[in-house]
């Protein structure tokens, strides 16, 4: 076990735009129905921002409350995992730590789709190690709803906006709260499961109009399916392995909302009981990277997550992207 010093969950905050678009909603403009929606994805409504709202304004609210709920409202970094940034340049970080007022702190984005908050803990965890900062806000946000294709079924009804985060301190490992054993992992070759195909160098280069549908959001669902079952469960099974759990053994476990259906593969194939599978995809959909700290967030403060509790995160998306980690939860409330 290192011996150095551990970045330890202070802080929590969540954010969820108010507008909100039921199945029915969908199934009036598409050809879909509650049934095929609940069926398939396990999700009944999403939130979703409205004209003019931009993923830094979901992050500066759930910053804030994450601020807040850490007590004195001091960041001295600011990672935001995103896929939407409010622009292609800059990064987005830069602009939510000044409207959260900290300053001229480092602040940066990490883009790895859903896996962008795990990818977000390594990144925050280095920083604490090397000393750059004793306390980095975390801050996942995603207003995915502005990438998908309104009249695409299988990607309209599944993702949804929102934001969740965490303040990090610098702390000892063995402490609650401090971040555990990190699996990363990623599969270039794969890309093209996930993707948004135009607005980067490769289409710009050729200085031509993208095609309408190119400019959003396009998954390969049946693969995608396949490969998250696999990577989520593989990296869950490491990740408790080397904090010296058993997957079975874990009190609670919090996956990337990404489809009940994955959701339920990957607690089985872990063995662990549905009692203890965090879950708010019902309610809220798809958030992307917002997805893992949102979910954590609601859990704690509905009770379903306490102080003690053993905890496996895992996330998958694309890159291809994927991750895990294991924490005690501390004392820690969400505002």
């Amino acid at each position: 076990m290192s011996t150095g010093r551990a970045a330890v969950v202070c802080g929590i905050g969540s954010y969820v735009p108010p507008d909100e678009v039921t199945n029915e909603d969908l199934a009036r403009r598409l050809d879909t129905s509650d049934d095929w929606i609940r069926s398939r994805t396990g999700i009944a409504r999403r939130r979703v921002v409205a004209p003019g709202t931009a993923t830094s304004d979901l992050a500066v609210e759930a910053g804030l409350r994450a601020l807040k709920s850490a007590g004195d409202g001091r960041a001295g970094a600011v990672v935001l995992a995103t896929t939407t940034p409010d622009q292609p340049c800059p990064a987005t970080a830069p602009q939510v730590a000044a409207r959260l007022g900290l300053g001229e702190v480092p602040a940066f984005d990490v883009a790895a789709v859903c896996s962008g908050f795990l990818y977000g803990l390594a990144s925050s965890a280095g920083l604490i190690a090397a000393g750059v900062t004793d306390r980095v806000l975390l801050i996942a946000a995603d207003a995915f709803t502005t990438i998908i294709n309104p009249e695409d079924r299988t990607t309209a009804v599944i993702f949804a906006d929102g934001a969740g985060a965490v303040l990090l301190r610098a702390g000892s490992p063995g402490e609650p709260g401090a971040v555990g054993p990190l699996v990363l992992g990623s599969d270039g070759g794969l890309s093209h499961l996930i993707e948004v195909p135009a607005g980067g160098s490769r289409q710009r280069s050729f200085g031509r109009e993208p095609a309408p549908e190119d400019r959003f959001f396009r998954m390969v669902g049946r693969d995608t399916y396949r490969h998250a079952v696999e990577r989520m469960t593989a990296t869950s099974t490491e990740a408790a392995e080397r904090a010296g759990w058993r997957p079975c053994d874990v009190d609670r476990f919090a996956a990337h909302q990404a489809n009940a259906r994955i959701l339920e593969a990957v607690s089985e194939r872990l063995g662990i009981p549905g009692e203890r599978r965090l879950s708010n995809i019902e309610q809220v959909g798809n958030t992307g990277a917002a997805s893992l700290p949102l979910l954590l967030a609601e859990s704690a403060a509905d009770g379903r997550l306490t102080a003690g509790h053993r905890l496996l995160l895992t996330a998958f998306g694309g890159g291809l992207s994927w991750g895990a980690t294991t924490l005690v939860w501390p004392e820690v409330q969400d505002l």
